[in-house]
């Protein structure tokens, strides 16, 4: 059966989280839309992470999991009467072809029981995912890029000659939102400004608080820009340390804003300094001038896609090693701890000179 020569009316994507996979996935939705116009298209996505996706010009449904409440199937009548109930109405959609780029069991799982005519998922997927797939996508290099692997999809649906885009969307009324909020922070409309995420979800991935805020210092001196923290509720804590640490002048945003607004911000901003982050992601995928901070984690991986000049990180023989707690480092998290703000402004000077708004 040659896939590539067929037409689809309903596609489903399924890639619930996280924030930055969720972004990883967008250039095959967009290749999707571009190759199969009239088709409509829906993506299975987590609660946390629909705001990346709601009024995305290439998708027609945002078809919220609530991962956490089913998660309680079997444990008590009702979320298993609703989970059931998800189901029937997942398959009542008469999806003829499912995309699973999550490649987990639950994600499986779901892509059978939607019922399509066609099924696709990785070879390469853990947890027996693999069975569920009535046509399987070799991974080449386990090593290759999360864009470039999803992408991989490309090749069995007839849109491998379409460049690779995003298509991040930024909502008007958004952009407005956050043009407000700013300017009460004393940043006008169109002035240009830093944008720091200080936190991260793993917190060996987090540079130390202190050397980001000596960073927000010299940014604010040495390239004339105020400087805004974002981060995600649970991150609003490192955001106060780097806040108090820097002294006047920082605007921060950490667990005050959605994610629409969260999109607009980084949209707007003329220099990002992120960790390997769902917000470095974004950064990505709108194209924002940045500076990504890597210690355990592979930037050949996960790095700011196909933009090797971003990346700051020692090189290490223990680097990258996927550990999530620093006490389980045997190296004093030196990856981290060792990395020097004046590695840092050296790079951001590269993307942003100073007296650059004076021109």
């Amino acid at each position: 059966m040659d896939l590539a020569a067929r037409e689809y009316r309903r596609i489903l994507i399924i890639k619930p989280s996280s924030f930055g996979d969720v972004i990883h996935a967008m250039p095959v939705l967009h290749g999707l839309r571009t190759r199969f116009p009239r088709a409509r298209i829906s993506w299975l996505v987590a609660h946390s992470c629909a705001g990346l996706l709601e009024g995305h010009p290439d998708l027609d449904e945002v078809i919220r999991f609530d991962r956490k409440r089913y998660g309680r199937i079997g444990k008590g009548l009702t979320p298993t009467i609703e989970f059931v109930r998800f189901l029937g109405d997942l398959h009542r959609r008469s999806f003829d072809l499912v995309l699973d780029l999550q490649g987990l069991f639950r994600s499986a799982f779901l892509t059978l029981a939607a019922g399509a005519q066609v099924t696709l998922g990785f070879a390469n997927a853990r947890e027996f995912a693999p069975l569920f797939y009535g046509r399987r996508i070799t991974v080449p290099d386990p090593e290759m890029h999360a864009v470039d692997r999803n992408y991989l999809f490309s090749r069995a649906l007839g849109f491998a000659d379409l460049p690779v885009s995003f298509n991040m969307p930024v909502r008007s009324e958004a952009a407005a939102a956050v043009a407000t909020v700013l300017a009460d922070h004393g940043i006008a409309r169109g002035h240009p400004y830093a944008l720091m995420g200080p936190g991260t979800r793993w917190e060996t991935k987090r540079w130390p608080a202190e050397a980001f805020a000596e960073v927000a210092r010299r940014v604010r001196a040495e390239l004339g820009l105020p400087v805004v923290l974002i981060g995600m509720e649970d991150e609003a804590g490192v955001a106060w340390q780097v806040e108090q640490a820097a002294g006047e002048g920082i605007v921060n945003l950490a667990g005050r804003t959605k994610l629409p607004e969260l999109i607009a911000l980084v949209a707007g901003a003329a220099l990002c300094v992120m960790h390997d982050s769902g917000p470095m992601h974004l950064a990505t995928a709108l194209d924002r001038p940045m500076v990504a901070i890597y210690g355990p984690t592979s930037p050949r991986r996960t790095g700011p896609y196909r933009r090797p000049e971003a990346i700051v990180r020692l090189d290490l023989p223990c680097s990258p090693c996927y550990i999530k707690r620093v006490a389980d480092c045997p190296y004093d998290h030196r990856c981290m701890r060792k990395l020097p703000p004046d590695t840092l402004m050296d790079r951001l000077r590269l993307s942003y000179p100073p007296g650059v708004n004076d021109r």
